[in-house]
């Protein structure tokens, strides 16, 4: 067991009193929890694969990192798709945000190893 899980598990709810007929219901939604981080883990490492793949094209083709009206639309879309799950818009957005400032930071890096003489190291 790693030592943050047994950290964890060293001071659980079990500690501060939770019911025994509670303890069950409580560990499956945890359960559940830790799944669901699991697959957005997975979820995003398959997103910056293909952000990668497109920071790529752009940079071989000349095109700028940063598309603002494609994220405009990207963003008005998520927080759509956020108030149809009843999830905060404003959450989706920052979440989405951070993330494609991050995909853009990836794509400006491709454009400088492209631009770069062949040969010459990039930072």
């Amino acid at each position: 067991m790693s030592g943050a899980k047994a950290d964890l598990q060293a001071h659980s709810d079990t500690d501060l009193g939770v019911e025994p007929a509670w303890r069950a219901p409580l560990e499956r939604m945890r359960r559940s929890i830790d799944n669901i981080d699991a697959a957005l883990v997975h979820l995003l490492a398959e997103r910056f694969k293909c952000t990668q793949t497109v920071g790529a094209l752009k940079a071989l083709h000349g095109l700028p990192p940063a598309d603002p009206s494609r994220e405009a639309a990207q963003i008005a879309r998520l927080r759509a798709l956020a108030r149809d799950a009843d999830l905060d818009p404003q959450f989706a957005e920052t979440f989405l945000s951070f993330i494609v400032a991050e995909v853009i930071r990836h794509h400006e890096a491709h454009a400088r190893s492209e631009a770069a003489p062949p040969g010459e190291a990039t930072p």
